[in-house]
């Protein structure tokens, strides 16, 4: 068999064999989230890409993953977001008047120019709400078209700042006009208040950051539930790891590749090259990018110093007045950001890991660094260069109009928003699916409706064979079934056995997960193909549907499949709450209650006199019976507890039409009732509860469950398709009788009588056409010519209406 190969960012170029440190286990660590804000679908990308990769290693190659991921609790976003959040809180409580409110609003607002030095050139008259719109226009009009700040390039992150900045000036150029007042100037507000009163805030009492951090932590953990991502093995916190990071900071000084300068404590990377090893291992390229390294160090570092040089980082942050602190052996401080991962793995995992994980954003410097700083803390110069990690994966990002998706560019949507909108968990991850792991993604029209299609042929195709299966089980059963002599069901079997081979070696090569899906959607292309056909082994499809949920269940794409995904068949909804939960007589209620009222109706109607079969359905049906036995079997499926009513009722509805087909004598009134009864179970009673009949000609109507969302939607655009159509039809109609009208109208007119009102002309002969024209000048012969004509197609009208309605 072959071997599992993955790209890993350690060694670029082609996917290189896997193979874990301990036979049949992976240990793993993914960075989590910092949590300042809500997740966005750039956040979607990478847990379900990484959640993904993790179910086909536990359930496809059964691995067991001990997976560890972290909560970034510390960080400069954490603390400037929850200072300048308690800053405002403190502002609104102060007794402003309406004059000072705009005062501080319109101080705000010139501040924030530093962010948009186009706006507010040194020579320019002073920027205010008035002249505002027109410098915006001015300085950045190309980039709100869309173009590049800088000629002849591409627009990207830059231009999406642009942008992200202009909307909170925007805003507050709005409030200054119509006074709204310290909210809805809230985001240019913020950076003011912090750069005023940031040294004010207590931060001995570490609440202020924690409430945030929490609140942020459990939303996220919901979102990731929300898009069945499993949860981690072992989670960690920065705050809870304070002691053991100083003490890891310790030993990385005392082996010589760290110092203390001024109370903060960096990572000396001369020293660490100097002993034989290599930093910037993922992305060298990037080693020396200042503006990478600067982001990497946090905006709240910037001033700090005492750097040998400019590359080196921080370990250990001192603490400044407004930021939360912890003891060390260099005085108050907190956790540099990238030291947070390296003890924590460390302490989870061990010295080496098999498999380290994140988005590509974080590759440098974050885990250049923590690579660095790791194979330090376990450096032994007797023993060479340590591998911290032996395979690092890099989710790809998720792009908008070419920017990366980010909440400090504020261009994202939110995971809450994008379920609440525009996805369901299972179409996100058949989105993602269809991309390869480790490339960028821009989600596109095109893209969505590839997802679209996909999720609709496996919806339609579990639909179908659970409904071929329903009905072949009411009849002679399954078992009944043979393969032998089947010469189609022979060539899906051969197809099904190619695609177990195709997807294996898709999984098998880096998590190829866009080819393995293009294998199932060929293999449930092939099985509609063959289950349209004349009387089509339903066995062979069966065992194609239940391979084909099992790795639906692998991927993740059925919230209410468990492992190991054996035995099932189709997914639950993509929006519905496990049935299997629900009592049994609950279940079925609703469609007892139809079958109840359907059959009393269809005695009512009093057909069974001259008609057995309807007699013989309205007197031995039981379902209620077939339900019971169910029920003590154990039966937990909604739709297979439910199906003895709706086959029932399903039976009555194909006799009464039946009745209408077969010619028989029936009054008039009696037939239309059984047309509208026939139609209102169809369409009404069985549509609300999501159940589809499909009508054939020659056999009994096909039962399937659909979404009763999905049904009824289908039948109000039909309505509202129907209604369209009349609605024209009836236009059509009136416009044709205005026509009439307007026509016979004109055809009142003699020919004679037709140009005797036209200023144009002041003289006319017997006829009454034109000779003289207004000036006194005889009427052309050309335009003559043409009066001529025109009084004749008056006289055949006029002809026409003394014909059809007599005397003028």
């Amino acid at each position: 068999m072959a071997a599992i190969t993955v790209h890993s960012t350690l060694k670029p170029g082609p996917p290189v064999p896997f193979v874990p440190r301990e036979e049949g286990a992976i240990s793993w660590y993914a960075c989590g989230p910092t949590v300042y804000d809500l997740s966005h679908l750039g956040h979607a990308r990478n847990y379900v890409s990484t959640d993904i990769i993790r179910r086909i290693l536990m359930h496809y190659f059964d691995y067991k993953v001990n997976f560890v991921m972290n909560y970034t609790d510390v960080d400069d976003k954490i603390i400037i977001k929850a200072r300048r959040k308690r800053l405002l809180e403190l502002e609104k409580e102060k007794p402003y008047t309406p004059e000072e409110i705009r005062d501080l609003v319109f101080k705000a607002f010139q501040a924030y120019t530093k962010n948009l030095p186009l706006l507010a050139p040194e020579d320019a008259a002073t920027l205010d709400e008035k002249n505002y719109q027109e410098r915006k226009e001015a300085a950045y009009g190309v980039v709100l078209a869309g173009g590049p700040l800088v000629p002849e390039t591409k627009p990207g992150d830059a231009e999406a700042k642009v942008k992200m900045h202009l909307n909170n000036m925007d805003a507050a150029a709005e409030a200054l006009k119509n006074g709204s007042g310290l909210d809805a100037a809230e985001d240019v507000l913020l950076p003011y208040l912090d750069s005023l009163y940031k040294e004010t805030i207590d931060t001995s009492d570490q609440t202020i950051f924690t409430n945030l951090t929490k609140t942020m932590e459990q939303a996220f953990a919901d979102d990731m539930e929300a898009l069945n991502v499993l949860p981690p093995d072992v989670i960690t916190r920065v705050t809870e790891y304070v002691p053991q990071i100083v003490a890891f900071v310790e030993q990385i000084i005392q082996k010589g590749f760290a110092y203390e300068s001024d109370g903060s404590v960096y990572f000396d990377i001369g020293a660490f090259e100097k002993a034989g090893n290599t930093y910037a291992r993922l992305r060298p390229e990037s080693k020396n990018d200042t503006a990478l390294q600067e982001e990497g160090e946090g905006s709240l570092s910037t001033a700090l110093g005492g750097k040998k040089r400019s590359g080196d980082f921080a370990l250990w942050k001192k603490s400044k007045p407004g930021e939360p602190y912890w003891p060390s052996p260099w005085g108050a401080g907190r956790p540099g950001w990238h030291i947070e991962c390296s003890v924590m793995a460390s302490d989870k995992l061990g010295e080496q890991m098999d498999i380290h994980s994140g988005g590509i954003d974080l590759a440098f410097p974050h885990h250049d660094n923590e690579l660095a700083q790791s194979e330090a803390y376990f450096h032994d110069c007797c023993k060479g260069e340590h591998t911290w990690v032996k395979y690092f994966l890099h989710m790809g990002h998720l792009s908008i109009a070419g920017s990366k998706m980010s909440k400090s560019l504020k261009n994202f949507q939110t995971i809450q928003d994008a379920l609440a909108s525009t996805y369901t968990a299972r179409n996100m991850r058949i989105v993602f699916l269809l991309s390869r792991w480790n490339d960028g993604v821009e989600i596109s029209p095109d893209m969505r409706k590839q997802a679209d299609n996909w999720e609709t042929t496996l919806d339609n195709f579990f639909t179908n064979i659970k409904a071929r299966l329903s009905e072949v089980d009411a009849s002679s059963g399954i078992k009944d079934l043979s393969l032998s002599e089947d010469a189609g069901a022979k060539g899906l079997l051969e197809d099904f056995e190619q695609a177990k081979k195709d997807l294996d070696a898709a999984v098998r090569n880096s998590f190829d997960t866009p080819t393995a899906m293009q294998v199932l959607l060929k293999l449930v292309r092939n099985a509609n193909i063959y289950m349209n056909s004349s009387n089509p082994n339903v066995q062979a499809l069966e065992s194609v549907a239940r391979w084909v949920t099992k790795i639906v269940g692998i991927f993740g794409l059925d919230a209410s499949a468990q492992p190991p995904y054996e035995g099932g068949l189709g997914w639950s909804s993509a929006t519905a709450s496990n049935k299997a939960s629900v009592d049994p007589q609950t279940a079925v209620k609703p469609y007892a209650a139809v079958f109840n009222q359907v059959k009393q109706e269809v005695a009512a109607l009093d057909l069974s006199s001259g008609n057995e079969s309807i007699k013989s359905l309205l007197e031995q049906q039981n379902p209620d019976s077939e339900f019971a036995e169910l029920e003590k079997n154990g039966e937990k499926d909604a739709e297979k507890l439910a199906l003895p009513f709706i086959r029932a009722t399903s039976k009555l509805r194909d006799e009464l039409r039946a009745t209408i087909s077969s010619g028989a004598a029936l009054d008039p009134k009696v037939k239309q009732a059984i047309l509208a009864l026939s139609d209102r179970i169809r369409d009404y009673d069985l549509t609300d509860l999501g159940v589809q009949l499909d009508d054939r000609v020659d056999g009994p109507s096909l039962v399937k469950f659909v979404p009763a969302a999905k049904l009824i939607q289908a039948r109000e655009e039909k309505a509202a398709l129907l209604a369209e159509k009349a609605r024209q039809k009836e236009e059509a109609r009136k416009a044709k009788e205005k026509a009439e009208q307007e026509k016979w109208e004109k055809a009142k007119l003699p020919p004679q009588e037709l140009f005797k009102n036209d200023a144009k002309y002041t003289e006319f002969d017997a006829d009454g056409l034109p000779t003289k024209l207004a000036d006194g000048n005889d009427v052309p012969k050309a335009q003559a010519k043409k009066l001529k004509k025109e009084w004749e197609k008056q006289k055949k009208l006029h002809e026409e209406y003394l014909t059809k309605f007599g005397s003028a």
